[in-house]
């Protein structure tokens, strides 16, 4: 059985070149979908206690709300990736789009928390699909060279999602109620579904295809299994405990199983393990790993910090994301247009993660009593940083990947990214609350002891302990001047300790990016190998449908011993 690299007919998407002007319509249909994407997780950040209220949940449910949608974004983000390398892009991304919506109607009608979230997880399908796609038919529009020119659109979107979701979904909850929250997305998505349709002109090779569905099968479990036990860890069991050691050995072996069906007998494996032999693929893999631990892991807390440790509304907080995502698209924009000019990366791979380490170095000293306009220049450092780092880690893969690959090549790493997202949500999770409860434990003596002096204090002091007696996490604003003052330093004083204890991740994946070797940037879409087999005399054996107003033009068939690479021809999707 071969393991060969599966090989589409060389040129089916190469020779079609699209304009400045035709690449831009059909990305604006692709940011739509990036967008509903975002703006899933975010608009409902600020609904979550109102609708776990109004539908009578508790604290598991409320974390379940949050992990299911998680759970199944990131266990089917590599599917979604392969799938793209066999089946039309197009087609995929629509699906996604489709698949989401029934989710978002779903979620917006649930009476029950268990159907909220069944309806997040299927939300989660699509999210992931959307996540994975929109990289992988960029890939196939432009080549590496011109790719960096449109990168600073994708982190425009970012910026609008993350500002304007908080703050649509504030307002939603207080005017129309939550279910607009879910509702509020489905006509962008159905934009974004019209859009491509008009817009998105990729011919599409049909081939013979193997789907591995086994290797599918153990992917999700295993990876699903992991979330479960990192989401979960800390809050409704112990890290040490007999549960959590159980869910770490069935993970251990179902992934184990994965990579020996995808190493040993999977024809076309969801994660080809062959892409590991580049080592920009590897040590790309791994920075995005150590990245997705310190950034998501470390700044997904700001919020709670702005709310918690300096009393201020959920709007209020979701302004001062501007200052990060502000420094990432400005970043993302100046770094994307001089590597397109230039061809240079590596510099700029470096530099971003040499600034992502300073930003969270500077955040690391944060506390309740820092002046916020720090606070706001720390983030925008940070967001410099990841604006230079993040697309151009991609960027790196993409050029070093076969064009037959790519779908597979770009899912891994955000599939990884997103992994290492949930594990440090988690894991740094665990450290403030615990962080917290210290600084509590510590200080609340001395509370105790004026209490003793002041009956109003006392009072104070009783309340707060019979408020969060349940674990739940009181407004700052409601609470007495004294207890109040405590309780912001210890949020204020915890978030810069975890910011402390992702540094390091950060300074890993720094070393990764210095042994990552710059390749100059390729100037078509096709990777040479590729090439190199086109111009060696293959027969052409299929052709390409003509899509839209796009020119047909012939393609070579692929040598005989490749099994799993023969063409039928070609239809439009």
């Amino acid at each position: 059985m071969s393991h060969a690299a599966p090989l589409a007919p060389a040129s089916a998407e190469a020779e079609v070149r699209m304009s400045h002007r035709e690449v831009l319509e059909a990305l604006s249909g692709l940011l739509l979908a990036m967008f509903v994407a975002m703006l899933s997780s975010t608009i409902v950040s600020n609904a979550l206690p109102t609708i776990v209220s109004d539908l009578h949940g508790n604290q598991t449910g409320y974390t379940w709300v949050v992990v299911a949608t998680l759970l199944t974004m990131t266990a089917t983000t590599p599917i979604w990736g392969k799938l793209a390398d066999l089946f039309s892009k197009k087609l995929l991304v629509q699906t996604a789009l489709v698949i989401f919506s029934i989710g978002s109607i779903i979620a917006g009608f649930a009476n029950s928390m268990g159907m909220l979230i069944g309806a997040r997880a299927i939300q989660g399908l699509g999210v992931g699909g959307l996540t994975a796609l929109v990289q992988v038919v960029i890939a196939s529009m432009v080549t590496p060279r011109e790719r960096g020119r449109y990168s600073g659109y994708l982190g425009a979107v970012f910026a609008l999602a993350t500002v304007s979701g908080p703050l649509i979904g504030g307002l939603l909850v207080d005017t129309v109620g939550w279910q607009w929250c879910f509702f509020a997305g489905l006509p962008v998505a159905v934009l974004a579904f019209v859009v491509l349709q008009k817009t998105l002109h990729l011919p599409v090779v049909k081939r013979e295809v193997h789907i591995d569905y086994l290797g599918a099968l153990l992917i999700v479990g295993g990876v699903s299994v992991l979330l479960v036990w990192v989401s979960l860890g800390g809050q409704q069991f112990a890290w040490n405990s007999a549960l959590s050691w159980a869910l770490v050995s069935l993970a251990v072996v179902i992934l184990g199983l994965a990579v020996l069906v995808e190493a040993r007998f999977a024809v076309e494996p969801v994660v080809p393990l062959r892409l590991f032999r580049d080592r920009t693929t590897s040590l790309a893999t791994l920075a995005s790993v150590l990245i997705g631990v310190a950034m998501f892991g470390s700044t997904v807390y700001l919020s709670l910090y702005f709310q918690r440790a300096r009393g201020m509304s959920p709007t209020d907080a979701g302004l001062m994301s501007v200052c990060m995502v502000g420094g990432l698209f400005v970043s993302s924009i100046v770094s994307g247009r001089i590597i397109s000019t230039t061809g240079i990366w590596k510099r700029w791979l470096v530099g971003g993660m040499a600034t992502v380490i300073v930003g969270i170095g500077l955040l690391s000293t944060i506390d309740a009593t820092i002046a916020l306009w720090r606070v706001g220049l720390y983030m925008a450092v940070l967001g410099v940083g990841l604006g230079a780092t993040m697309q151009n880690l991609v960027l790196a893969v993409q050029n070093n990947t076969a064009q037959a690959d790519m779908g597979a090549a770009s899912s891994v790493v955000a599939f990884f990214r997103s992994l290492g997202g949930s594990i440090g949500i988690s894991a740094l999770g665990a450290i403030l609350a615990h962080r917290v409860a210290a600084s509590l434990s510590e200080g609340l003596p001395a509370l105790a002891a004026l209490a003793r002096q002041d009956p109003a204090i006392g009072k104070e002091l009783a309340d707060f302990q019979s408020r969060t007696r349940g674990g739940s996490i009181p407004d700052p604003n409601t609470l007495g001047a004294h207890v109040r003052g405590l309780f912001e330093s210890a949020f204020g004083d915890a978030t810069g300790r975890i910011f402390l204890v992702a540094l390091p991740f950060a300074v890993a994946a720094f070393i990764c990016v210095l042994f990552i070797r710059e390749v100059p940037l390729r100037t078509t879409i096709e990777h040479e190998d590729e090439l190199a087999r086109e111009t060696a005399g293959v027969a052409p054996a299929a052709e390409v449908t003509p899509v839209g107003s796009l020119p047909a033009d012939p393609v070579g068939s692929l040598p005989e011993e490749l099994d799993e690479g023969v063409t039928e021809g070609v239809a439009p999707r």
